[in-house]
């Protein structure tokens, strides 16, 4: 008899989990309204961000809030695009494009903010 593999997709909890056990990587949620041009801004923009400058260290899901309102009423989402830092602690917002790279990496706490 062949066994059959285990393998199965990772609910949204799950990954969620599995990522605070992992100090170092970063879980992020862009909540985005539907394809409008700002929101697909916001996705090539955090996605570049990531990229560059976290290699493998995020775990970053794109949520629509035209297809899963429930998440963004749960999160509290009131504008869109909004990403949220959710690991590590503490949680952070960013509303907007993302196209300012400096000040998301500095509220991700990856960049320092520099001496003036």
């Amino acid at each position: 008899m062949k066994k059959k593999s285990a393998t199965k997709r990772k609910t949204a909890t799950e990954a969620f989990e599995s990522a605070s056990n992992n100090k170092d990587k970063l879980v992020l949620r862009l909540y985005i309204a539907g394809t409008t041009p700002r929101s697909t801004r916001a996705v090539m923009n955090i996605k570049e961000i990531c990229e560059k400058n976290l290699t493998k260290h995020y775990d970053l899901e794109v949520i629509d809030i035209y297809q899963q309102p429930g998440m963004a009423k749960d999160r509290q989402i009131i504008a869109a695009p909004t990403l949220v830092k959710e690991l590590p602690r503490p949680l952070r917002k960013f509303i907007g494009d993302m196209s300012n790279t400096d000040k998301i990496l500095v509220g991700l706490s990856v960049k320092l903010k520099e001496q003036s």
